[in-house]
């Protein structure tokens, strides 16, 4: 325990008596300090047992002992201990009345105590107290890494945890979720503080917040039940997971201890080593590479147990991006005689080196690979530069994740706003198109890469966060732009363009074609055409002029590109 004045009293060295205060006598004393000013306030931090012989007070004034002994508690100071036999022989009564009136314990001290005696007093036990909490911190370090080690791994650590902060303790997984909680009930609470951990999770590792108690940031109900600490889990920017503890009161010295160590441990069972982490990848690219190059035998050997469960049931074949407003290289899906994947960097590398914890493609893999975790299914996840390229089982926990990740991010981008509003939502972080293929086996993964391109190149297109090839299949207007009915619609929507061009002032239909075929890529499309990209701006802004419709519109660069293909000669398809 902390010295208190109680324990003072108690102390048979020191003789002190009890003047003042009674009630508060079990009040913690962080130090003990002599000062004989009029006004020691401003050296004062709060906490301490002040030590007076009263030389420069008047201390039989009532009214100056009133405002005297106002101020020393409105400083924090706890107790006031007054040298009896020194300037008075016995406690004056105004400064006794005074003490009582404000509820400041007074302590008397007999002449023979000196000063000197009480400061070691305290000090001796403060550091008593240290070594107990020091000692207390060590063993529970102890506690916790035999749990950690142990066949329960996290889980049994945590019950020890919250057995030591006589409160309770949670664990939340790269993607926000609660994996495991003790006591049991723990679990109800933890699921309530997704927000805050959300937040956490946004902030580079390490970082931790308090929710709830004093100086917290007190929600839902947190501020009348418990005091919570979350702490971020990793060694690098990358948030890999979050600790959540609850308390009644504030953290000690023995308990923050613990929670430091469990910290600790966490980080070593959540976070894999980068050497571990890089080989995987590498494993990963070369099953990849192997798959595309129509040899699902040998990648199924490669595999091993890491990824061969993969292999025995159909998968899809899913490609991320990063920039949907960037015009992205097409990747043609390789054929037996490529090496690698198209685009992918030939040693099995990241070739970004660890995303950043705001990386899309970074949020998007956490959540997939959280939840096949959970439910101990194999999931292939191959970083690519500005990609990112998965292989999960059909109808699994990952796929659902990536579903209910792409869901999210179309909620907060907002997919009723205007072009515009949808860029500015890119920039907060929801930058990401997906693409995902129709369910396959390992010979038939060279097409699922191809579809999984396709409905990524739609997704891009169209605006959307995620488009399966299901969908491109079902509702492709390919086959339907031999139709006359939709000739007649392309000459129609182009025909004020192509006037404009028969007069010679200009190429309007061809720079049309260029921007769109770059994705509106001026530098780009003015290369292809071979002009100044003021001179395409140009152009572009008369075609709306003619056309009467914004090219900010994706529906319109949509019926545009498809009247060009309409009517382009040759197989439209």
């Amino acid at each position: 325990m902390p010295p208190t004045l109680a324990s003072l009293v108690h102390h048979t060295a020191l003789k002190l008596s009890v003047l003042a205060g009674e009630d508060r006598l079990e009040t913690p004393v962080r130090w003990a300090h002599v000062s004989e000013l009029a006004d020691p306030v401003p050296y004062m931090e709060g906490g301490e047992l002040l030590l007076i012989t009263a030389m420069q007070l008047d201390a039989e004034d009532p009214e100056e002992m009133g405002r005297y002994v106002r101020r020393l508690v409105g400083a924090g100071v706890v107790g006031l201990g007054f040298a009896i036999g020194v300037k008075y022989d016995e406690v004056p009564a105004a400064l006794a009345a005074a003490a009582k009136e404000e509820g400041l314990p007074l302590l008397g001290v007999p002449r023979r105590t000196p000063f000197i005696a009480i400061s070691k007093a305290v000090s001796a036990a403060m550091a008593a107290e240290q070594y107990r909490a020091v000692t207390a911190g060590f063993e529970a370090q102890r506690e916790l890494t035999r749990a950690a080690i142990g066949a329960e791994g996290p889980a049994a650590l945590l019950a020890r945890l919250a057995a030591h902060l006589d409160g309770w303790a949670a664990l939340y997984d790269a993607s926000g979720s609660v994996v495991a909680a003790a006591p049991d009930w723990a679990a109800r609470r933890a699921a309530r503080l997704t927000a805050e951990v959300e937040r956490l999770r946004a902030r580079p590792a390490p970082a931790s917040i308090v929710v709830g108690g004093s100086g917290g940031e007190a929600g839902e109900e947190t501020a009348a039940t418990d005091r919570v600490e979350l702490q971020s889990l990793g060694t690098g920017r990358r948030t890999r997971g979050v600790l959540a503890v609850g308390t009644g009161a504030r953290l000690g010295t023995a308990e923050r201890y613990a929670v430091h160590s469990a910290v600790a441990l966490l980080t070593l069972t959540t976070e894999r080593s980068r050497s571990l982490q890089e080989a995987e990848q590498r494993l990963g690219a070369a099953v990849l590479r192997m798959l595309l190059a129509g040899e699902p035998d040998h990648a199924r050997a490669v595999a091993g147990r890491l990824y061969g469960g993969l292999l025995d049931a159909p998968f899809r074949m899913l490609v991320a991006e990063a920039a949907p407003g960037s015009a992205a290289p097409q990747h043609p899906a390789p054929t037996a005689a490529d090496e690698t994947p198209a685009g992918y960097p030939a040693d099995g590398g990241t070739g970004t080196g660890e995303p950043d914890a705001t990386d899309p493609l970074a949020a998007l893999a956490d959540a997939m690979e959280a939840a096949a975790a959970r439910t101990g299914e194999s999931v292939l996840v191959v970083p690519d530069g500005g990609r990112l390229i998965v292989l999960a089982p059909d109808g699994g926990a990952a796929v659902s994740a990536c579903a209910e990740h792409a869901e999210g991010v179309e909620s907060r981008r907002g997919t009723a706003a205007r072009p515009r509003d949808r860029a500015a939502a890119s920039h907060q972080g929801d930058d990401l198109v997906i693409g995902l293929s129709a369910p396959a086996g390992p010979i038939a993964a060279a097409g699922a890469y191809r579809q999984a391109e396709q409905a990524l190149s739609v997704a891009r297109r169209r605006g959307r966060v995620l488009v399966e090839h299901e969908q491109v299949a079902a509702g492709s207007v390919l086959p339907l732009l031999a139709d006359d009915a939709v000739r007649a619609f392309a000459d129609g929507m182009l025909r004020a363009l192509r006037e404009h061009d028969a007069t010679g002032r200009g190429d309007l239909v061809a720079s049309l074609r260029a921007w769109l075929s770059r994705h509106g890529q001026w530098d780009a499309a003015a290369a292809d055409l071979g002009v100044h990209r003021h001179t395409l701006r140009y152009r572009m802004r008369r075609v709306e002029e003619i056309l009467g419709r914004s090219l900010d519109d994706p529906d319109v660069r949509m019926e545009l590109w498809l009247a060009l293909k309409a009517t382009a000669p040759g197989p439209s398809a």
